[in-house]
């Protein structure tokens, strides 16, 4: 049965579920920033899925990028599947732009969360939702 990491669910928000996986808001409103997590127990890394759901994984990774990239027209795309504090396997997905807060540097630990007030999330939440909404296995998550 698979369940989410504790750090995962206190730092962001179902927003519904791609091939197989979660797609999770971060609640780091400074940043366009989603988080994909194949619904899998006991997997810290992408070469660890079994296959078709490795296959699938990734071509929704580069899906939710190619969409955050074009509709957010980003100067550039960080993915990244790190790990390191969080041991489930996720795959970050954010849309920097020059400029942003902590631009050209990484964004782990260059500032502290600036998080998304209530009403900004749902609204956020939404937005995601009906941009997601274009890829065709999309299913959003029931509020």
């Amino acid at each position: 049965m698979f369940q989410l990491h504790p750090q995962l669910h206190q730092d962001s928000s179902l927003i519904g579920h791609l091939a197989g996986c979660q797609v999770r808001l971060h609640h780091d409103s400074r940043y366009p920033w989603l988080i994909l997590i194949p619904e899998c127990d006991g997997i810290r890394e992408i070469h660890q899925l079994p296959q078709p759901l490795r296959q699938d994984t990734l071509a929704a990774s580069c899906d939710l990028a190619e969409l955050m990239q074009q509709t957010l027209q980003a100067d550039k795309m960080n993915v990244a599947a790190l790990g390191n504090m969080v041991p489930q396997l996720h795959i970050h997905h954010i849309a920097r732009f020059e400029g942003d807060d902590a631009w050209p540097a990484p964004i782990w630990g260059a500032l502290p969360a600036q998080l998304y007030p209530q009403t900004l999330l749902q609204a956020a939440i939404q937005d995601w939702r009906r941009r997601l909404n274009v890829l065709p296995s999309f299913l959003a998550a029931e509020e």
